[in-house]
């Protein structure tokens, strides 16, 4: 399930875009200002859509230039009341993936946003952004803000395999398979020390323990 947050300062759109994006079982928090959104700045997010014009002192280019400051290839899309191509141009110069000019159908922006994560989060993809890390699995790499976080062998294969099981329960005997190998005979123990050791480097990692079953990447 992929975590979507909406700033938008109109209720009534801001509570019937949320009503739709969980109608296509996206996990979904909304903010009616920026300062609420700044607040959650820091939350594991797969695509954040900013409403240009917000009340308050912070404005959706503000948002997103603290979003890419945290991490440059967060999936962004601006909309705005305004069609000005202003807005569009000053938006993709900031890095927005794409950008909705009001009005426009809480289907319309469904649409945009699959198409974001089909692009950004596709199966295929060579770098995965999970929250504030970017994860390169072709160059076995995991960076965040910029700074890498040097990973064992052992360690990298367990991000994976958390990633491509995403929001999925899975057992230590499951992990173990995946990770170890088939061949390997000891203690599911040794998942709960590698899923410590991961922890440990990735403190903002998302990782839920099911006691006495396994765990799940959020």
């Amino acid at each position: 399930m992929y975590k979507i947050y909406v700033v938008e300062d109109e209720l009534d759109l801001n509570k019937l875009l949320k009503k739709y994006l969980e109608k296509e079982e996206f996990e979904v928090k909304t903010f009616v200002t920026g300062e609420e959104a700044l607040n959650a700045i820091d939350d594991a997010v797969d695509v954040w859509v900013l409403d240009i014009m917000l009340p308050g002192e912070i404005s959706g280019y503000d948002l997103i230039k603290e979003i890419r400051g945290k991490n440059p290839n967060m999936p962004v899309i601006f909309t705005s009341a305004r069609d000005n191509d202003l807005d569009k141009i000053v938006g993709l110069e900031l890095g927005s993936d794409d950008y909705l000019a009001k009005p426009y159908s809480p289907k319309e922006l469904i649409l945009r946003i699959k198409n974001v994560i089909k692009r950004v989060y596709s199966e295929n993809q060579k770098v995965y952004n999970l929250g504030n890390y970017i994860v390169n699995f072709d160059k076995r790499s995991v960076f965040e803000n910029n700074k890498e976080i040097f990973l064992t062998t052992l360690e990298f294969d367990l991000l994976v395999y958390l990633i491509k099981n995403k929001n999925t329960s899975l057992s230590r005997e499951q992990i173990l398979y995946n990770v170890w190998g088939e061949s390997y005979f000891g203690s599911d123990r040794a998942v709960d020390d590698l899923v410590r050791r991961l922890r440990k480097k990735m403190g903002r990692l998302d990782v839920n323990t099911i006691y006495g079953y396994g765990y799940r990447l959020l």
